[in-house]
């Protein structure tokens, strides 16, 4: 279901690309926002986007987006220290995703007012890196998790560090394509305030563990929400 609506996603943001715009009064613009999506926790990860005037209302994007990418049966569960882990976690997905676009103006808004909406097309490789999921052991040391060891949440009290075993990540690789509607609601020229939502498919070269004993997968759908800032000239 989810991937056929990012299919109708996809054919409504190239159908605006057909329309004819007159120019524009600025030829580049970066913004940088936050990401959620239904991948992901409150907080997704990051954006940034470099947009290019090509002509008219047309522009070429280059994107870098960092993501947590989670499975969707993770489930924190209380120790009793007072802290909480997530059952049957083995690994981190860390996604960085580059990619290149066009993205369309396919409503202007007035001078210092009202609402610019765009639709965007973007696709390109990713790097993922599957990190190792760690946990505080009863001993008080921290260790990786594996349910064979830790088949009882009473072994242990509570999660890994933020970012512990990076270091010790597998690269993996992919690609992305993403489609989606850009809504501006800037009230200067030159600043850039908005939101942008749409739907992204990402698949690997093989299936990453993330949650043992449980379905893992090498492609992931989402739809995506992203508040973002920028300057334009």
């Amino acid at each position: 279901m989810r991937i056929k609506a990012y299919i109708l996603f996809l054919f409504i943001a190239i159908g605006a690309f057909a329309q004819i715009g007159e120019e524009e009064d600025y030829v580049t613009e970066f913004t940088w926002g936050v990401n959620k999506n239904t991948n992901s926790a409150l907080i997704g990860g990051f954006a940034l986007k470099l947009a290019l005037q090509k002509s008219g209302r047309l522009f070429h994007t280059y994107g870098l987006e960092i993501l947590n990418v989670r499975h969707p049966n993770e489930l924190k569960r209380p120790t009793q220290a007072g802290t909480s882990f997530i059952w049957g976690k083995e690994n981190w997905l860390y996604s960085f995703r580059l990619n290149y676009g066009r993205e369309k103006i396919i409503f202007k808004k007035a001078p210092q007012h009202g609402v610019q909406i765009s639709a965007l097309v973007a696709a390109g490789p990713t790097i993922g890196l599957v990190a190792p999921y760690y946990i505080l052991n009863n001993n008080g040391t921290y260790e990786q998790y594996q349910y064979a060891k830790h088949p009882r949440p009473s072994s242990i009290n509570g999660s890994g560090k933020l970012f512990q075993g990076i270091g010790e990540s597998d690269v993996q690789f992919g690609a992305n394509i993403k489609a989606g509607l850009s809504f501006e609601f800037g009230s200067f020229k030159n600043n850039v305030i908005g939101v942008e939502l749409g739907s992204a498919l990402e698949a690997f070269t093989k299936e990453i563990v993330i949650i043992s004993r449980l379905e893992n997968r090498a492609v992931f759908s989402s739809f995506y929400f992203t508040l973002y800032w920028g300057t334009r000239k």
